[in-house]
């Protein structure tokens, strides 16, 4: 059973858990520009920066936004992608406000398929049905080369190991 901690106390995570080496699940998710769909995961021909948070509507994760968006643009041959399960409309606001251009922000608010595709969702406590934040680096051929189910969600993941994992 995989878990995190969530101000100390440890949080049971759902659905299937994905590690390096495991083929990543495809998903569908729904960018928080214009409604469509956004593959993530799969063998995509090119590496996949997903980032994920438990909501932008937080200091940490907009604060973790906003780095990765700085820390992306000089990366080339990479797709990132921030999935979490805040609204589409929510998601765009906060991308507008923010500057946050760099990266396909994106919502799992239909299904949760990939929260729970990927074992993201936290279970018994008081954020129970969100995501936890985690990074996941999948390569051209649709395999996970790269984890961090960040220990505490109220902090930010090693920024310079992902951006290693990917560059």
């Amino acid at each position: 059973m995989a878990t995190t901690k969530f101000k100390g106390t440890e949080v049971e995570l759902l659905g299937n858990e994905v590690n390096v080496g495991d083929k990543a699940p495809e998903v569908t998710v729904v960018n928080s520009d214009g409604l469509g769909d956004v593959r993530v995961g799969g063998a995509q021909g090119e590496k996949q920066l997903i980032i994920v948070v438990p909501s932008l509507d937080t200091g940490v994760c907009a604060t973790e936004t906003r780095n990765f968006n700085a820390k992306v643009a000089g990366l080339d041959g990479v797709k990132a992608t921030i999935v979490s399960l805040d609204l589409p409309f929510a998601a765009g606001r906060f991308c507008s406000a923010e500057g946050i251009d760099k990266l396909t922000v994106t919502s799992d608010f239909r299904n949760k398929d990939f929260a729970n595709a990927y074992g993201v969702l936290l279970g018994g406590s008081v954020l129970a049905g969100i995501t936890c934040r985690a990074i996941f680096v999948v390569n051209e051929d649709g395999v996970v080369t790269y984890k961090e189910i960040v220990e505490e969600v109220t902090e930010e993941p090693n920024y310079d190991a992902a951006i290693a994992a990917v560059s």
